[in-house]
């Protein structure tokens, strides 16, 4: 009898045990689900505009989507003026333009996001002899008052000047800043950021701009008034040619889905703030 009051004793508590581990686990596995489906985004995102930008969005969306598995990140580089419109449109989740935005883009409802500050860098042939210009003399250049290189104490060589296309942040800015709007003479007007830098490089006597985070050994990178263009004297306010990258919405982050105030939130972080300073670009005040 004691020996079958013993068994009894031993399969109840086995029992309970069984019970028990069971219990655990289903909470568990219930506890690990809630923590995925409340945490876990998912989506797609879009973005449109500033080739100058393309460095930033694709390290950008990399960092991103590895942090977020289910979400996909797309990026078209349609230039400013045109990605700024998909926004409007709304074709797109972000409009991104490598300037700040026109009246008439804020009043269709865009809002300006700075996210980072560029420096505008002028380039040269690596064979060219100049290595510092002043911005009246950058200004004569691109207006066609100067056209030789001898004129300022280089070669007696042609002066070739390249620049963006219409619509474009680079140009837009780099206009504004040297106040020659509507008053370049262009040799030739190219559509990319990485064919500015190509065709500078590959012709004698030519002069274009760039974003400073795409220069390469490639070319040469003019002094403008004796400061070299970089990271420090961009921040410090010295060097003369930068501007913002601005990631447009339409209306403010706050009212949009979740999804894009993940991406913007994503990009005011520690990870997001050392991908931009990674990619050679200064944060905006606001942000640090």
């Amino acid at each position: 009898m004691k020996q079958r009051n013993k068994m009894k004793k031993a399969l109840a508590v086995c029992t309970a045990l069984l019970m028990l581990a069971c219990s655990l686990s289903a909470c568990g596995g219930a506890s690990k689900e809630g923590a995925k489906a409340s945490s876990t985004l998912s989506g797609k995102l879009s973005l449109a505009g500033s080739t100058s930008m393309e460095k930033l969005c694709e390290a950008m969306s990399e960092s991103f989507m590895n942090a977020n598995p289910d979400v996909t990140v797309t990026v078209e580089y349609t230039g400013s003026s045109a990605g700024v419109e998909s926004l409007l449109q709304g074709s797109v989740d972000v409009g991104n333009a490598s300037r700040k935005l026109k009246d008439g883009e804020t009043e269709k409802g865009a809002v300006e996001n700075v996210v980072a500050i560029d420096g505008i860098a002028v380039i040269t042939d690596k064979a060219n002899t100049v290595s510092n210009l002043t911005t009246e003399q950058l200004a004569d250049i691109y207006t066609g008052a100067v056209r030789n290189w001898s004129e300022l104490g280089g070669a007696d060589e042609a002066i070739v000047v390249i620049g963006r296309e219409a619509g474009s942040g680079t140009r837009g800015a780099f206009e504004e800043l040297l106040k020659v709007e509507d008053a370049c003479r262009y040799a030739q007007e190219l559509d990319s950021t990485g064919a500015v830098l190509a065709k500078t490089a590959a012709t004698p006597g030519a002069i274009g701009y760039i974003s400073l985070d795409a220069v390469d050994a490639s070319v040469q990178c003019l002094s403008l008034n004796g400061v070299a263009a970089a990271e420090e004297t961009i921040a410090a306010g010295e060097y003369p040619l930068s501007r913002p990258f601005v990631m447009a919405t339409a209306g403010e982050v706050s009212a949009q889905n979740e999804l894009v105030q993940a991406w913007f939130a994503y990009l005011a972080s520690e990870e997001g703030q050392q991908i931009i300073q990674g990619v050679g670009l200064i944060l905006p005040r606001t942000a640090g």
